[in-house]
């Protein structure tokens, strides 16, 4: 439209060009006819040259001039260079109009079809948006409302690409999970299934009665511990648990998640020994933070020997607030080191201890869900330092 309307322009200025020009030459075909005849009758030259140069009007030739018949109602066709005049400008305003509208006509269609390749284009990646193929993008070069509707559209593919990788993520968990439990529940139903044989064959041994029936209640609580295990594990990873936010004293808090292994520690001939200033607080959520300090503290307790020490520190500041569980235990070998939080991961080194492999993936979820981190230091046959890294004031 810019460039029709500086076209016109410039046509507009040529056409007041050579209409002067064509008024200049009528004007002097007209006052060359007027001198002719005039030369012809035998009037002087002096006074055509003043009758020609003159610019003086008056009421006394325009009476002559309507005598003869010219007025400004006399029709153009008796104005012989008039007339001449009228069909040249005619000719060129035809001329240049139909040349303006096959300007416009073609610049509107150039316009169209450009917009209509833009508009296909668009369409066909729409289409690839809707078969799930999010590697192309909207067309985004240019202003105005097309471009911020392609804009729009662009973000929302983004938005169903984010949403198409959280399901598939989710599915894939889930089938994760689930052959997870379903392996790991292999071994203990095979386990109850001979156990239970074995006491159906030999119902009057009592021995054999009590030693089995003892190891079906120890798997059955192997079973129980991994399904609550999995499930607790499965709701930090989608995100159902809302961690609350309370304010603690660390000690408090340690002395919660290991109340219930002191027994297990006097009864392997293990230590379990708390240091820190008792005055001491965070801010976490009490019952969850416990869990995961109680699973690391379980974790030790299975890998250290009779007369092992765990040894549970703290240490705030202002910004961060860690609490350390070192043990001297068998330590954890160099290829391992990396592997420990990974669902149900045995070492060889470890192959004969107790823990089902969830214990440490699950404090790594909690501690992690509050925004904090868990970090591990080792050496083979020298023990293993564990650290809970948590905000002081969240």
């Amino acid at each position: 439209m810019a460039g029709m309307i500086l076209l016109l322009f410039l046509a507009g200025f040529g056409f007041i060009v050579v209409q002067t020009n064509t008024v200049q030459e009528a004007f002097l075909d007209h006052e060359n006819a007027i001198v002719t005849s005039l030369l012809d009758q035998g009037v002087s030259r002096e006074i055509i040259g003043a009758a020609v140069s003159s610019t003086k009007t008056s009421d006394t030739g325009s009476a002559f001039l309507a005598a003869v018949g010219r007025t400004r109602q006399t029709t153009s066709e008796l104005f012989p260079f008039t007339a001449t005049f009228e069909r040249t400008t005619g000719e060129i305003l035809l001329a240049a109009g139909v040349c303006f509208s096959l300007l416009l006509l073609a610049g509107t269609y150039l316009f169209l079809q450009s917009r209509d390749s833009l508009y296909r284009y668009a369409m066909d990646i729409i289409e690839s948006f809707m078969e799930g193929d999010y590697s192309r993008h909207m067309p985004r070069m240019g202003e105005g409302a097309f471009y911020q509707l392609c804009t729009s559209i662009d973000q929302l593919a983004t938005i169903l690409q984010s949403r198409n990788e959280a399901q598939h993520q989710a599915k894939e968990f889930l089938k994760a999970t689930i052959s997870d439990i379903s392996h790991q529940l292999k071994t203990p139903l095979a386990a109850l299934s001979m156990y239970q044989e074995i006491i159906e064959n030999e119902p009057e041994n009592v021995r054999t009665v009590k030693e089995f029936t003892r190891k079906i209640g120890i798997s059955l609580g192997r079973m129980e511990q991994l399904i609550l295990s999995m499930l607790k594990i499965t709701r930090l990873d989608v995100g159902t648990i809302i961690f609350g936010k309370e304010s603690c004293q660390i000690a408090d808090l340690v002395m919660q998640a290991v109340s219930e292994l002191t027994t297990r520690a006097d009864y392997e001939k293990k230590k379990i020994l708390i240091d820190g200033t008792e005055t001491d607080t965070l801010i976490c959520d009490v019952e969850w933070t416990s869990e995961a300090i109680g699973n690391i503290v379980k974790n030790a307790l299975d890998h250290i020997k009779e007369g092992g020490t765990i040894h549970i520190t703290w240490e705030c500041s202002p910004l961060m607030t860690r609490i350390k569980i070192a043990d001297n235990g068998q330590g954890i070998a160099p290829e391992d080191i990396h592997h420990i939080f990974k669902r149900f991961y045995r070492s060889r080194y470890s192959l004969d201890t107790q823990g089902i492999g969830l214990g440490l993936p699950l404090a790594k979820s909690i501690v992690e869900g509050q925004g904090g981190t868990i970090s591990v230091q080792s050496d083979l046959n020298e023990g293993t330092v564990f650290t809970i890294s948590l905000l002081t004031k969240l």
